[in-house]
C-alpha cells in the first residue's frame, strides 16, 4: 500500500513548513525573496506578517446545528436619501475608525463612485447587521456610504465637503460639489435605489460573522478583525486601537506591521484573549468566536483589569525587543540573517508567556541567550506546524504556549545554575 501511494505520488511530506518553503524559493531561484506567504494591505502590497495556512485548506463552514428559523436576512432596496436620514438620525454606525487607513479611498475613486451613479449605473450591496435598537451597522459598504454622504450631506460623516475629480465621462462635472448639480441631478442621487442585506437582530453572532467572511463585493475579502471590528461596538474597539499604537508595541514588531486591515488589533485581541482565557482553557471550536467573545469581555472590564491588561501588554512588548531583538514574534534558525515575517501565533505565544513571568524572570532572560535556544525549538516540526498551519486548533494551542513557556523555564534554570556553580 506504501508502495502504491509513493507511486502516486500521494507520500507525506515530513519535511516542516520552513523547509519546504526554503526549498521551493530555491528551486525558484528567489533565495533573496520572502520565504512565506504574507497578507497584503487594502491596495495589495505584501506586509510583514505571515498568512496563516488553514488544515488541509477546510473551508470554515457552520457547525452547529442553528435553527433556520433564527437565521433573518432581510434584504432591501432603499434609497441613498434614506441612508443619509439614518446617518442623520445616528441610526447607522459606520464605526469610524474603520477606515483600512492606507486602503482609504481616494478622491478620484469616491468621485467615481458618485459618477456611476449619476449616470445610473448599479453599485454593489451594501451589508449591515441590525442591532437591538434598531439601529445598523454597516460590515460592507463603509466606504461606499461615507464617499456618497461626503459629497451630499459630508456634515452627517464629519468629513471634508468631497469636490468631484478624475471623472472618465462626466468631465463637465470636474471640479463639482453637489451644489453645483442642478436640482434634476440633485433628486437623482438622493432617489438613487441600493440595495442593503440586513441581518435581523436575533441571528446567532456566530453565523453573522460566518455570512460576513464570505462577502466578497468590492475585490478583497473583508478579515476577521474587520468584521469582529464592525459587529462588536465598545470600549473593545478603541482599547484595541490605543494599545496597537503604542510606541513599545511598534518598537516589538520592528515598526513593520500595516495596519490598515486591522492585523495589529487583531494581535493585541489575541493577546488579551489569552491573558483573560488560560491558553488551557481554551476549549476545541471556533477560534475567531473565541476572539468576538474576547472582545466582548473587554468590553465588560473594568477600570483596573483594564489597566492590568495594558501594564502587562507594555511590559511583554519591552521584554520581546529586548531578548528576541529584530527576531522578535518571528520564525528564527540558526545563522539566520533576513527577518522572517510576524507569526501571529508566535506572537500570542511569546507575548503572553512574558507577561506571566516575574519582573526577575524577566529581567534574567534579558541576560541569556534565548534566541539560540528558540532557533533549536524551531527544529521541532510539531511545534512549527502548531504556529503555521491551523493555529487555532486547542492542541496546537497548548502546543506552542507550553513551548514557549518550557523555553523559558529552561533557559532560567540553566543560568541560575550557572550561577550556583
Amino acid at each position: 500500500m506504501a508502495a502504491l501511494e509513493e507511486s502516486q505520488g500521494r507520500t507525506r511530506d515530513q519535511r516542516s513548513v520552513f523547509e519546504r518553503y526554503q526549498d521551493a524559493a530555491a528551486d525558484a531561484g528567489e533565495l533573496d525573496s520572502p520565504l512565506f506567504s504574507v497578507e497584503v494591505t487594502a491596495d495589495g502590497r505584501p506586509t510583514d506578517i505571515e498568512r496563516e495556512e488553514a488544515e488541509d485548506e477546510v473551508i470554515e463552514q457552520i457547525t452547529s446545528p442553528f435553527d433556520p428559523e433564527h437565521i433573518d436576512i432581510d434584504t432591501r432596496t432603499t434609497t441613498v436619501d434614506l441612508l443619509l436620514s439614518r446617518l442623520r438620525n445616528e441610526m447607522i454606525d459606520l464605526a469610524p475608525d474603520f477606515q483600512r487607513k492606507a486602503g482609504i479611498w481616494t478622491d478620484g475613486k469616491q468621485s467615481r463612485l458618485i459618477e456611476s451613479l449619476l449616470l445610473r449605473i448599479p453599485i454593489p450591496s451594501f451589508y449591515a447587521a441590525e442591532k437591538k435598537d434598531g439601529s445598523w451597522a454597516i460590515v460592507d459598504g463603509i466606504q461606499r456610504l461615507t464617499s456618497i454622504a461626503r459629497f451630499v450631506e459630508p456634515q452627517t460623516v464629519g468629513a471634508d465637503p468631497l469636490t468631484l475629480t478624475g471623472l472618465e465621462y462626466l468631465r463637465n462635472f470636474d471640479e463639482a460639489i453637489f451644489a453645483d448639480l442642478s436640482g434634476k441631478l440633485q433628486i437623482r442621487l438622493r432617489e438613487t435605489e441600493v440595495v442593503v442585506h440586513v441581518i435581523r437582530r436575533g441571528t446567532p453572532e456566530p453565523v453573522m460573522f460566518n455570512v460576513f467572511a464570505r462577502i466578497n463585493t468590492g475585490g478583497e475579502p473583508l478579515t476577521r478583525q474587520e468584521i469582529r471590528h464592525a459587529l462588536i461596538p465598545g470600549r473593545a474597539r478603541t482599547l484595541l486601537a490605543e494599545l496597537a499604537e503604542t510606541k513599545e508595541f511598534r518598537q516589538a514588531t520592528g515598526y513593520s506591521v500595516v495596519g490598515d486591515r486591522m492585523a495589529d488589533r487583531e494581535m493585541v485581541l489575541r493577546f488579551l484573549a489569552f491573558r483573560m482565557t488560560s491558553p488551557h482553557a481554551y476549549k476545541p471550536g471556533d477560534f475567531d468566536a473565541f476572539l468576538a467573545e474576547a472582545m466582548h469581555q473587554v468590553n465588560r472590564l473594568d477600570s483596573a483589569d483594564e489597566d492590568r491588561l495594558r501594564t502587562e501588554f507594555i511590559t511583554a512588548m519591552l521584554a520581546a525587543k529586548e531578548i528576541f531583538g529584530p527576531h522578535a514574534f518571528r520564525k528564527y534558525r540558526r545563522n539566520q540573517q533576513r527577518k522572517s515575517p510576524i507569526n501571529k501565533a508566535l506572537f500570542e505565544a511569546v507575548a503572553v508567556n512574558f507577561a506571566s513571568l516575574g519582573d526577575d524572570d524577566r529581567e534574567a532572560l534579558r541576560q541569556i541567550d534565548v534566541l539560540d535556544a528558540f532557533a533549536e525549538l524551531m527544529e521541532d516540526v510539531e511545534f512549527e506546524r502548531a504556529i503555521s498551519v491551523g493555529t487555532g486548533d486547542a492542541r496546537k494551542v497548548r502546543k506552542r504556549f507550553d513551548a514557549v513557556r518550557e523555553l523559558f523555564e529552561n533557559a532560567l534554570s540553566e543560568a541560575r545554575r550557572d550561577t550556583e556553580q
